[in-house]
């Protein structure tokens, strides 16, 4: 008769399983190709924008000659609204950039004195619209022209400019009304030199 086991432990089966853990995953390498056209794209979107600002709605210009001043520095940079007279009409104190009439390549920067149907005069320096005196505190008495010049009656679509610099400017004085056609901007922002960094008035 066999004789009972004298091992009376328990045996504690052990079963391996497989690891659930992901095994680790190394970073995918750094394509230089993939970062140039990423680049590229955001490039090319900034210049479109860029683009479309420029030729819709400002244009930087640089203002070239002493005939606007003090307001004005010779070589002062300036933004100007190419969209704005879509919105709104073209007001007297405006200053406006325009193709100089006697030869539009050129162009020519002058504050709006009068509108179509006003009445100009300009008495020893001091200009009458429509028989009042303007109150002009853009222009310094330094800067004052002294001459006088006959009545003016600004024709339709058409606008009388002055330079603020009137003893210095070359403007309707000389070259009579402007027509609205020549008009493609207004002065609005500053900024260059940066002691000059604002709104134009």
């Amino acid at each position: 008769m066999p004789e009972p086991s004298s091992d009376t432990g328990a045996a504690a089966n052990v079963v391996a399983l497989p690891s659930t853990a992901a095994p680790p995953t190394e970073a995918p390498p750094f394509r230089i190709g993939a970062g140039i056209r990423v680049w590229l794209r955001d490039l090319v979107i900034s210049v479109a924008i860029s683009a479309f600002v420029i030729i819709f709605l400002y244009q930087p210009v640089k203002v070239e000659g002493v005939s606007m001043m003090p307001g004005l520095d010779d070589q002062e940079r300036i933004f100007v609204n190419k969209f704005v007279y879509r919105l709104e009409p073209i007001e007297r104190g405006d200053i406006v950039v325009f193709k100089y009439p006697p030869d539009p390549s050129k162009s020519y920067i002058k504050r709006v004195i009068g509108v179509a149907g006003d009445h100009i005069v300009i008495d020893s320096g001091h200009v009458s619209v429509n028989g009042e005196r303007l109150s002009e505190d853009y222009v310094p008495a330094e800067y004052i022209d002294q001459r006088s010049y006959p009545e003016v009656v600004v024709p339709p679509n058409s606008y009388y400019v002055l330079g603020d610099h009137r003893s210095m400017s070359s403007d309707s004085r000389e070259f009579g009304p402007v027509q609205e056609t020549f008009i493609y901007g207004k002065a609005v922002f500053g900024y260059w030199p940066m002691d000059k960094l604002g709104r134009v008035r």
